[in-house]
């Protein structure tokens, strides 16, 4: 009897643990899917009120349709491209240049903003510069890069560059500048000099600043890429810039418009990734009031 008692009890404590781990599971997935709503559900708006407004440009007769299409003769042409592997071609040679030329912006950005932070003579002497740099619009550098390059990829990249690492070297000198004292005094108690303090210390402290840097530094070389794409056309490479050049020059408002919205959404998911570093790096440091 006391035998059957004890593995009536244990059959019980198995079926209220599994009846608790379901109610976890389902209460994990819940909150999973409510923090995934949340944050769509206010793009999701934005959208809508953007297609609303534009209908309703449309609508007031500012234009005529062939000059300022609405939602209803843009929307299936984007599809169209959607399934057009010329399209998927122009995207890829786009992202390939965007890619290339952002990481030489920086492996530059990165020597330069870690020199002119650990040497005061180069912050007094190239301080003011790399500002400059960095608000000097992009296109005013191609007539330079033209005259260097010629019409070729070089041309391109030399504009990304320039139009990106400006922006990487300042974030990085910005979070040298903010990084705690008593974190410094601590690492040299520690035994930490020179390279090694840098190594474990100041730039893991200045990484926040650091990919803001980032952040910034990829909008300026998506700008200047872009720009450089309709100015700098390569024989018969077909790029995003191209094909919007093309659409423009044919008066083809509902492909350039299409366009437009690739180069758009491509933008928006860049700045998605880079949000979900800067989230990660939030909470490692206890910075997301969410994490708490």
């Amino acid at each position: 009897m006391a035998h059957d008692t004890v593995k009536g009890e244990a059959r019980l404590d198995r079926e209220l643990a599994g009846l608790d781990a379901l109610e976890l599971g389902g209460t994990t997935r819940a909150r999973l899917l409510q923090r995934a709503w949340s944050a769509v559900w206010p793009m999701i708006a934005a959208v809508l009120i953007a297609l609303a407004a534009w209908q309703l440009v449309v609508w007031s007769g500012w234009k005529e349709p062939w000059v300022l299409p609405g939602p209803r003769e843009t929307l299936p042409v984007f599809w169209d491209q959607l399934t057009s592997a010329r399209f998927w071609e122009a995207v890829a040679l786009t992202m390939r240049r965007a890619v290339v030329g952002f990481a030489f912006a920086v492996a530059v950005g990165v020597v330069v903003g870690a020199l002119v932070a650990r040497f005061r003579v180069l912050r007094r002497a190239f301080g003011s510069l790399i500002t400059g740099l960095q608000t000097m619009p992009s296109i005013a550098w191609f007539p330079l890069a033209i005259l260097l390059f010629r019409l070729s990829e070089s041309a391109i990249l030399f504009v990304v560059i320039l139009g990106a690492a400006p922006s990487i070297a300042n974030g990085l000198i910005a979070g040298v500048d903010y990084t705690p004292p008593i974190l410094l005094r601590a690492g040299k108690v520690m035994g930490l000099r020179g390279l090694a303090l840098y190594r474990h210390l100041i730039m893991p402290a200045s990484l926040p600043s650091f990919v803001a840097g980032l952040k910034q530094g990829w909008a300026f070389a998506w700008r200047s890429l872009m720009a450089g794409e309709l100015l700098v056309i390569i024989g018969d490479t077909t790029s995003l810039g191209v094909l919007l050049s093309q659409a423009r020059e044919l008066n083809n408002t509902a492909d350039m418009i299409s366009y437009m919205l690739m180069i758009l959404i491509l933008g928006i998911v860049i700045d998605q990734l880079f949000g979900l570093v800067d989230g990660a790096i939030r909470r490692r440091w206890g910075l997301d009031e969410g994490s708490s």
